[in-house]
């Protein structure tokens, strides 16, 4: 789908910029930062991030043709303006061009019927958000973040994806400071807010979990007059945030209060069956992964298709074609009947202890073996947490462990003190673990593998899959 143009004067409005050069004629199909792969029909938005300044190409996007620029006004006699003027090009400064970026998507989020769910939550936000889109794309033509695009850059950029035949966006908003969901909420405007869980992720920058909390409840000052919030019953801190808000509210979870909840769950070769209760209904579901914590996610999905009243049948289809993305406790099986459950893409306390309550879970007659990278940002605490996870591996009567990372002994010290033995314990580097698996492993193993995305532990998916490969 096509995404909405814009003319120079809505450019104008939106940001509140000034013309400093060229005419109000110009008309963009779309918005673009990235100088590399500009469209020359595109506006390009000069925005200085952590890496590279867009104004330092300016020339280059000039170049490849564009007919309009976004610059910071503070920036504007450092740039070429009489090649600008010569080549038709429209000129704009803002006071801050990422700030103006939101405003454009901001302005462009209010084109036109659309109802906008954002998703925030310590655990499970991507994984919520793949899931609703499925579901609400049963019903109504939806846009959806891509990748992690879920920051004051990257939501604006999903945003501008936005076509006039779009009648829902499902949105992914991250958040490792107080007052970036107020932001990100200021933009999008949501019709829905759900928040999965909250826990110890970004104490490093936070501090505590009750700051964590509050900053993820930001979102819900956001919520229009109208708005739902969708909140999870299970966690206490969370469906705390309900008793405050003057907007509707729906819950998600196992507890006797929610209004969408699974019941009966049980594991099969397939993945997690439940049956589905909503106020609509009942409808039997199975998700193809292991991890009860996605059932939790596939809830609130289901909740969001409640109140935009998708019909059940429908809410049943979109849930059972969620396949989960590489790296998100998805089940590899390889050769010699080895299993591998890859949750590498990130990792923090709650997901961890998830994680090893699946593989204990599933384990059945297999030797169940731990293969776990640190968590990172997790400040002060961070050697309590590790403990706490090795703790966790202990009570859940893992066969291996094998941890590397900077607190990977904060790891071991809490397994040995559930008893686990020393002798199954390895402490060593991600490459010396994944060579001395490839001496360890034995037909029928299941192999979790986890870590924050800083420890890229992937590379020990991939080092395993290759030798089972050869075998």
């Amino acid at each position: 789908m096509r995404p909405h143009a814009w003319t120079t004067d809505q450019v104008l409005a939106a940001t509140g910029g000034t013309l400093f050069t060229g005419t109000t004629a110009p008309c963009f199909s779309g918005i673009g930062i990235d100088s590399r792969s500009i469209d020359p029909a595109h506006l390009f938005v000069a925005v200085a991030g952590e890496r590279h300044d867009g104004h330092h190409f300016v020339a280059e996007v000039i170049d490849r043709g564009v007919k309009g620029i976004i610059v910071s006004q503070d920036r504007v006699n450092d740039l070429p303006v009489e090649r600008m003027a010569s080549s038709g090009i429209a000129g704009v400064a803002v006071a801050d061009t990422i700030h103006a970026l939101g405003r454009l998507a901001r302005f462009n989020r209010g084109r036109g019927p659309l109802t906008v769910v954002a998703i925030t939550g310590s655990n499970g936000k991507t994984s919520t958000r793949m899931l609703t889109e499925k579901v609400v794309a049963q019903q109504f033509a939806t846009l959806s973040t891509g990748g992690n695009f879920n920051n004051q850059i990257g939501l604006p950029l999903t945003l501008f994806r936005l076509s006039p035949a779009h009648r829902a966006a499902v949105l992914e908003l991250g958040m490792n400071h107080a007052g970036e969901l107020t932001y990100l909420g200021e933009i999008c405007q949501p019709d829905v807010a759900i928040i999965t869980n909250v826990g110890a992720a970004h104490l490093e920058g936070l501090g505590s979990i009750d700051n964590v909390l509050w900053a993820k409840a930001e979102l819900l000052g956001a919520l229009r007059q109208k708005g739902t919030a969708i909140l999870n019953a299970d966690d206490a801190r969370v469906a705390g945030l309900a008793d405050d808000l003057d907007r509707r509210v729906v819950f998600f979870g196992t507890a006797e209060r929610a209004q969408v909840r699974a019941v009966d769950l049980r594991l099969t070769e397939a993945g997690l069956a439940f049956t589905l209760a909503t106020p609509s209904g009942d409808r039997p579901v199975t998700l193809a992964t292991p991890a009860r914590v996605m059932v939790a996610n596939a809830l609130a999905a289901a909740a969001v298709g409640e109140i935009l009243g998708v019909p059940l049948d429908r809410i049943q289809a979109g849930l059972e074609a969620f396949v989960p993305q590489a790296g998100r406790m998805g089940i590899r099986k390889l050769g010699h009947d080895i299993w591998i459950v890859d949750d590498t893409y990130n990792a923090n306390p709650a997901s961890m202890t998830a994680a090893i309550e699946t593989l204990a879970r599933m384990r059945g007659r297999r030797r169940a073996i731990a293969v776990l990278g640190d968590m990172l940002e997790l400040g002060s605490h961070s050697a309590d947490l590790h403990r706490t996870v090795g703790q966790a591996v202990g009570d859940a009567g893992i066969d291996r462990l094998y941890v590397t990372g900077r607190f990977a002994a904060d790891v071991a010290a809490g397994a040995l003190a559930r008893q686990m033995a020393a002798a199954q314990i390895v402490v060593d580097s991600r490459d010396a673990i994944a060579a001395q698996l490839e001496q360890a492993l034995r037909p029928g193993d299941l192999i979790l593998v986890k870590g924050s995305r800083g420890m890229a532990m992937e590379a020990v998916v991939e080092s395993i899959a290759r030798w089972a490969d050869k075998r």
